[in-house]
């Protein structure tokens, strides 16, 4: 199975829970729980990097709710990078306290553009075959970024 498969299918599970916790809230009662994170976590510069690029995309995606529907396509990206941010996030709660001077702010850029790149290539994927080149250069971008990251919380 290949790491894109298994990411794809992790996502889609943690869309579909989201989607069951989020009937009957408003956009702005859907927040992360940041009451389970630990504090080496949420005090690190990682996290603030992550933190304030999901709250910048929350401000747009509030802004287009007032003009457009859910189907937008600039809604759907938003949501869908909502929920990387949310990953990325879970994925720092899991650094030992310990190793949390590994939650740098460059690693809170690297996982950002990371997001950004499986943004695109969300988008992509709406137009194009997985054999395309345009696809295939993202995928490989991607697979650079979390090597690079992989390689700091080792």
């Amino acid at each position: 199975m290949s790491s894109h498969f298994a990411r794809a299918c992790a996502i889609a599970l943690f869309l579909l829970t989201l989607s069951i916790a989020a009937i009957g809230q408003t956009t702005s009662e859907r927040k992360t729980d940041t009451t389970t994170l630990p504090a080496s976590t949420t005090s690190s510069a990682a996290y603030a990097e992550l933190i304030l690029k999901k709250t910048e995309l929350q401000s747009e995606l509030e802004g287009l709710i007032l003009e457009y529907t859910e189907e937008y396509p600039r809604v759907k990206e938003i949501r869908y990078s909502l929920t990387l941010f949310d990953l990325e996030i879970g994925r720092l709660a899991k650094v030992k306290a310990a190793d949390a001077s590994r939650l740098t702010e460059a690693l809170g850029k690297l996982m950002t553009r990371k997001i950004d790149l499986e943004a695109e290539l969300w988008r992509l994927q709406g137009n194009y075959k997985d054999e395309h080149p345009e696809v295939k250069r993202a995928k490989k971008r991607i697979d650079i970024f979390e090597n690079a990251i992989a390689q700091i919380l080792k």
